[in-house]
């Protein structure tokens, strides 16, 4: 096969030479045409020198087609042994296109199939455990309060719940150190305490405030307000000298000696008054069960003098003897008046802010803020039963001539419960008050801010309810009244006109060591009176105002009130005055727009011809 190929390339090169031409001489047209040649007109040739150029054939006017660069024989060799190729300069050749294939989503890998779960070791398991019953080593207490010591009794036996007792104590406590409550809960220690000391029911009259819980400052030590207190108690000097003398470490033993001693089991129950807000409410008015209405009465007139002078949402006033009973019922199921009875909780913060109030009268030595604008409680008490018959007929009075909106008392059932507010009498509210001319008008208003502005320095303090209804008017032969204002004495001209404010129950104020108010959020029916109405805008504001966060301080709402009391006696009072007399209090009220609190306010040029420096 070797001898053939060589001989193969002599005999193209001897062609090549055999053809070649002269020099200048046109070139020829040569057709080149490329088949497979036979065998046996190959002629052998050894040693043929190596072709350097394209083949030819013997036809010397055949045309090349071959491009001017040789390739590699090598190329030329591989077309041996396959189809016959023609080369042509009229044939194109194209390659067959393939089809396009489908798009399809791969199939799906061959998987055992899934099989389900089985759960029948699991079952088997739990049909075992629920046949088996289980030891109850600590039963729960089918009722509450019948178990002791680990076995049960009989549903008769009622086990006082221990921390009842200890918040009995710490109630106590908190009562003798906040507001001195002198009374021989707030004075023994706890292991007397256990034992759950009756007291007389005799009406208290308050207890003597310790200077500690307030903001004012000089507070050494602050008068009694409810004088009958003191003298009942002061049988109980001794001991608070005795418990004075002990040490520390002394009286922490004691109250340890007594936790260790307590028992569920030694005490009886205190089922229906247990040491909660109730007991608290007791503690504050000096009592540690209720008294009846008919016993408060006598303690201060013969059964007959009782008329009706006013009423509220909430309760009813009545005049007895030479004093106001302000009388609230709580706790109750009975709806009052449309309203939901008032919790005790609600009411001690009351009991507890008229008390705080009655400092600021500042009867004994030198305080930093006093005035005696806010009514003077003069005693408390909490009452249980029937509405008594004096109290029933005073109100069918009332309703006589007025036409009463509450509802009649005699509904009240044998349980219901009452606080009573006994105090002074302050005269008509400015609802029904007759004003004589101008001077009474801003007399009113300077007592009003003054007062504010006085609680305001004291205790933050703030009425958030003070509208005519909670305004009494009195006149009086003093022709000024004296109030002290961060230690500064100011006499006020009154023109013969005295103020009494009254109603604590929306008020804010902070003791010094807790904040009492009302969440108004809860009663959100109070914010939904007629627009235009002066009093139901003025309640929208102070929402405003707060931002609904009615346990912060907010003094402006003091002001939001005293607007109202200047629209009041725009709009709705009738007295001497004249156009510059409406101009003054219209701009007035322009001005308290920028003031922030009552303090505020009682310096406006409006004021000045009306104080006068102590």
């Amino acid at each position: 096969m070797a001898s053939q190929i060589g001989d193969l390339w002599a005999k193209l090169v001897e062609e090549e030479a055999e053809n070649q031409r002269p020099v200048g001489l046109p070139e020829p047209e040569i057709a080149v045409i490329y088949q497979r040649q036979k065998a046996d007109l190959i002629i052998p040739q050894k040693n043929a020198p190596r072709r350097q150029s394209n083949s030819s054939s013997e036809n010397g006017n055949r045309k090349s087609l071959a491009p001017v660069k040789r390739v590699s024989w090598n190329r030329s060799l591989s077309t041996r042994g396959r189809t016959s190729i023609a080369a042509t300069g009229f044939v194109d050749h194209q390659p067959q296109q393939r089809k396009p294939r489908r798009n399809v989503k791969p199939p799906l890998p061959k998987k055992k199939a899934v099989q389900p779960p089985n759960y029948d070791k699991e079952k088997a398991y739990f049909e075992e455990v629920d046949a088996f019953e289980l030891l109850e080593e600590s039963p729960s207490p089918k009722k509450p309060g019948t178990w002791k010591m680990g076995a049960q009794v009989d549903d008769d036996v009622v086990i006082p719940y221990l921390s009842s007792v200890l918040q009995k104590w710490l109630i106590s406590k908190k009562l003798n150190q906040s507001y001195a409550f002198r009374s021989s809960l707030s004075r023994c220690s706890l292991s007397k305490i256990l034992e759950t000391p009756v007291l007389d029911h005799d009406p208290i009259s308050h207890r003597s405030f310790s200077s500690s819980t307030t903001k004012t400052p000089n507070y050494q030590e602050l008068p009694l307000s409810l004088y009958s207190i003191q003298q009942r108690f002061n049988s109980s000097l001794n001991d608070k000298k005795h418990l004075s003398g002990m040490s520390i470490q002394e009286i922490d033993e004691d109250i340890e000696v007594a936790v260790g001693k307590l028992s569920l089991t030694s005490r009886p129950s205190m089922a229906g008054h247990g040491w909660d807000s109730f007991s608290a409410l007791l503690t504050a008015c000096g009592q540690s069960v209720p008294s009846t209405l008919a016993d408060m009465l006598l303690s201060y007139c013969d059964g007959e003098n009782i008329t009706k002078v006013g009423e509220g949402t909430y309760g009813e006033a009545f005049k007895v003897g030479n004093n106001v009973c302000k009388i609230v019922p709580f706790g109750g199921d009975l709806r009052v008046n449309g309203e939901v009875q008032k919790k005790p909780e609600e009411l001690l913060e009351e009991v507890v802010l008229s008390c705080t109030l009655n400092h600021l009268r500042g009867i004994d030595g030198e305080v930093s803020n006093a005035c005696t604008t806010f009514i003077k409680t003069i005693d408390l008490r909490v009452c249980q039963g029937y509405y008594d018959a004096a109290l029933i007929r005073a109100w069918e009075d009332w309703d006589t001539k007025h036409s009463s909106e509450n509802d009649h008392p005699k509904e009240f059932p044998a349980d219901q419960c009452f606080v009573i507010f006994v105090q002074e009498h302050g005269g008509r509210d400015l609802e029904s008050f007759v004003l004589s001319n101008f001077d009474e008008a801003r007399s009113l208003l300077i007592q009003v801010t003054l007062a504010l502005a006085v609680a305001e320095a004291a205790y933050e303090f703030e009425h958030r309810d003070l509208h005519w209804g909670n305004i009494l008017l009195s006149r009086k032969d003093s022709r000024t009244l004296q109030f002290t204002l961060e230690g500064k004495k100011l006499q006020v001209k009154t023109f013969g006109l005295l103020v009494s404010i009254i109603d604590f129950t929306l008020s804010r104020m902070n003791t010094g060591e807790d904040i009492l108010f009302l969440d108004l959020s809860s009663d959100p029916e109070i914010f939904e009176g007629p627009k235009g109405d002066k009093q139901a805008d003025t309640y929208r504001k102070m929402k405003d105002v707060t931002d609904e966060c009615w346990e912060g301080s907010f003094p402006k709402t003091n002001v939001l009130w005293l607007q109202y009391l200047v629209d009041i006696l725009l709009l709705k009072k009738s007295y001497e005055r004249t156009s510059k007399n409406e101009r003054e209090l219209r701009s007035l009220k322009k001005r308290l727009n920028n003031y922030g609190s009552a303090k505020e306010a009682a310096s406006d040029a409006f004021f000045t011809d009306l104080l006068v420096d102590g």
